[in-house]
Parts: C-alpha cells; sequence; structure tokens
C-alpha cells in the first residue's frame, strides 16, 4: 500500500498516469490532509467563504472561496507547498520542474523560492505573458514547449532527467492532493 510518505514511486517521470493506474494507491487520509494543513499554516492565506446571492436560488445558498486572493493567485500553492517540503535537501538541492499552464507553474516556483530551490518550469508557447512574469518573478526559469498538456509534461520529463531534478505533478499526487 502506498502512503503519503513514499508517494513518489506514483510519479515516474516517464508515465504520468502511474498514480491513475495502480491499484494500490491509497487515498489521502485525514490525518494527511491535517498535517498538511499544519504545514501551511501562516504560508497559505485563509482565504474567505463569501456568500453569493446571484448564484443562490430556490433555498440553495451559494458561496464562493476568492482563491485568487491566495499567495501566487491560486489555490495551487497549498499542494506545491505540501511537496517541496517534503523533499530531502539532497532533492532540493537538484531543484524541480513543474509543467504547467500558469497556475501549478506560479505555484511551484512560489514554493521553491520560500525553500530556495531552483525551479524550472515549462509553460506553452501560448502562455499569457501575466502567468510568465509571475513566475519568472517568483525566480523560476521558464521553458516553452509545444502547446498540449503532453508538450509540457514531456519536456518537462526530459529537463527532470538531464538536471536530476524532482518532477512536481500538478495533480494526481498524494502530497499535492492533501
Amino acid at each position: 500500500m502506498t502512503t503519503l510518505s513514499d508517494d513518489r514511486a506514483n510519479t515516474d517521470p516517464d508515465n504520468p498516469m502511474v498514480a491513475s493506474a495502480r491499484s494500490d494507491v491509497s487515498l489521502v487520509s485525514l490525518a494527511d490532509i491535517q498535517r498538511a494543513a499544519q504545514l501551511l499554516d501562516g504560508v497559505a492565506v485563509r482565504t474567505p467563504v463569501l456568500p453569493c446571492n446571484e448564484l443562490s436560488a430556490d433555498g440553495a445558498r451559494v458561496f464562493l472561496k476568492p482563491e485568487s486572493l491566495q499567495r501566487g493567485g491560486a489555490f495551487k500553492l497549498r499542494g506545491a507547498y505540501n511537496f517541496v517540503s517534503g523533499l530531502s535537501d539532497e532533492e532540493r538541492a537538484r531543484g524541480v520542474v513543474a509543467p504547467s499552464s500558469g497556475n501549478h507553474a506560479q505555484a511551484v516556483a512560489l514554493a521553491a523560492s520560500i525553500f530556495n530551490v531552483p525551479c524550472t518550469v515549462v509553460m506553452p508557447v501560448t502562455v499569457t505573458s501575466a502567468k510568465r512574469k509571475g513566475a519568472e518573478r517568483l525566480r523560476a526559469t521558464v521553458e516553452l514547449a509545444g502547446t498540449t498538456t503532453e508538450d509540457r509534461w514531456q519536456r518537462a520529463v526530459a529537463i527532470a532527467k538531464e538536471q536530476g531534478a524532482t518532477l512536481v505533478p500538478p495533480y494526481d499526487n498524494l502530497s499535492i492532493i492533501a
């Protein structure tokens, strides 16, 4: 049974679907989530939950959580920080690589900068200037690769192998999910 502490076995850079395809992958436990929340205390912003009358109807009340107020502009910081915090000193020294269209890239760049870890993000050639500059402002090296998720994934895998860096998946990883 795979646990949160050894989930990097689920992120074989040659196969982005390893974690999904395995039958022995455990679910994230409440304890995993609580550990991540404790780790993020003082790092992540506690964003508010706001009522949205425009979407509420038929007795149902709708609330929105404006994650655009989070450090890095998205909820993705939580997973990226939890992942990077779990790396060994040796892994951190070799750096991290993340494929992303924008939010995950900025989150990994922010987490890497907090831990003073070298970071490369692989973004599409069509990335917006704001997303690219956001990652660069956080000291990430930005590399552009194609327009598809697969293009970004394959280039990130190649960079991770070339540099001995750790690949930070955008989802489907127990540390990211917790």
